[in-house]
């Protein structure tokens, strides 16, 4: 009978039963409910079914199906004297059923609790050592394969922060990962929080099934959606294969992120890719310094300080030197904008309306926003050096 129930159950394991149908037989002819050490035992089974992989409707219908076999075969064996025993008999098997298969559920559900929390804790630490990038290489290998990483295909890092207060992480966490592993068809994904904001780890090509979308949009649409979600910004660092490679897109995405916010670009998605002028001027940042210092510094000697005509010259420059649209923007008139740029000549000898110096002023005032000017001071180019 333990036999035909596992069959019909899809084939699994017999000794998942453990002691049930013996159980299901002394209540039907004693009345007697399990105890605990019986529960228990039940339990115990719910866990290695959990551990053996069988899935947990698998799981029930095991012990169901023996049910009610053993109940079909009872009269056989036993004879019943009237329909008031026999209604008592299944009422105690009914019972007995229904603590045991509640023992079971509770069993396995442990299990599987227990089992997500080492899988999580895993997952956490092979994600730190990915974007160190300075582990083991045949370890981080090994480590990663049950997770179906392919560390010889190329993956990218993508960074998603929280705009405003800090929030709850774990809510968009699983929302987050289904909705990267339905967008890129596949599912070789890690997501993990970090830093007070979400990491993922997904491969750079998605599978010709899925949609052509950036990785970076697919972020920002889900965690949008998010209930009491705030503002998002997410920074995608370039693809590279390797678990260096994962290292290295996990700096870009975080040098990206910080100059974001450093620049105070609109955008909510940034790519690293996006930003290689500014990792150009901050490469050589003595220079740069010289260049804030020369073109853009006289503006602090205007009424009110720098920061409204760096404001200004923000917005002419993103708007693409379009005066009018630079007004609307910063809600002033076209008067006011030209007499600022008016200004910004005058103070600085440089003329962000002449193409020909419309370059130097414009590297001049991104310079200025990466190093923090003028809220902070210029460092000195020795220091700097």
């Amino acid at each position: 009978m333990a036999r035909e129930a596992s069959r019909g159950a899809g084939g699994v394991p017999v000794e998942l039963l453990g002691g049930f149908l013996p159980l299901l037989v002394e209540a039907a002819t004693t009345g007697r409910r399990p105890d605990k050490i019986e529960l228990d035992a039940v339990a115990v089974n719910g866990r290695r079914a959990a551990e053996l992989g069988v899935s947990a409707g698998n799981a029930v219908q095991l012990y169901l199906s023996a049910a009610w076999r053993l109940w079909r075969e009872l009269p056989a064996v036993i004879e019943f004297d009237d329909t008031t025993t026999t209604a008592t008999a299944a009422e105690a098997v009914m019972r007995a059923v229904d603590g045991a298969v509640a023992s079971l559920a509770e069993g396995y559900t442990a299990a599987r609790r227990d089992m997500m929390r080492s899988e999580e804790t895993l997952r956490r630490e092979l994600i730190e050592d990915l974007l160190r990038g300075d582990g083991d290489i045949g370890a981080l290998v090994e480590r990663a394969e049950p997770f179906g990483l392919d560390m010889a295909q190329p993956h990218q890092v993508a960074l998603a922060a929280p705009s405003g207060r800090p929030v709850d992480l774990d809510a968009p966490l699983s929302s987050l990962e289904r909705a990267v592993v339905q967008g890129i068809g596949d599912r070789d994904v890690l997501v993990a929080t970090k830093d007070g904001g979400i990491v993922v780890v997904a491969p750079a090509t998605p599978s010709s099934s899925s949609p052509v979308r950036g990785l970076g949009a697919l972020m920002h649409a889900d965690l949008s959606r998010a209930p009491r979600g705030g503002a998002w910004r997410i920074a995608v660092g370039r693809p590279y294969p390797g678990s260096y490679g994962i290292a290295r897109s996990y700096e870009e995405a975080r040098e990206a992120l910080a100059m974001a916010t450093r620049l105070r670009l609109d955008g909510p998605v940034v790519r690293a890719e996006d930003l290689l002028i500014y990792r150009v001027l901050l490469r050589d940042q003595p220079a740069i310094i010289d260049l804030v210092q020369a073109v853009v510094s006289p503006l602090a000697t205007a009424r009110g300080g720098a920061g409204p005509l760096l404001n200004t010259l923000d917005a002419y420059f993103a708007t693409g030197c379009v005066i009018t649209e630079t007004a609307r923007r910063l809600h002033l008139s076209v008067r006011a904008v030209t007499y600022r740029l008016q200004r910004i000549a005058e103070l600085t000898g440089h003329d962000p309306t002449d193409p020909a110096q419309r370059f130097t002023v414009h590297a001049a005032v991104l310079g200025a926003r990466l190093l923090g000017w003028p809220k902070r001071d210029l460092p000195t180019p020795h220091s700097a050096e």
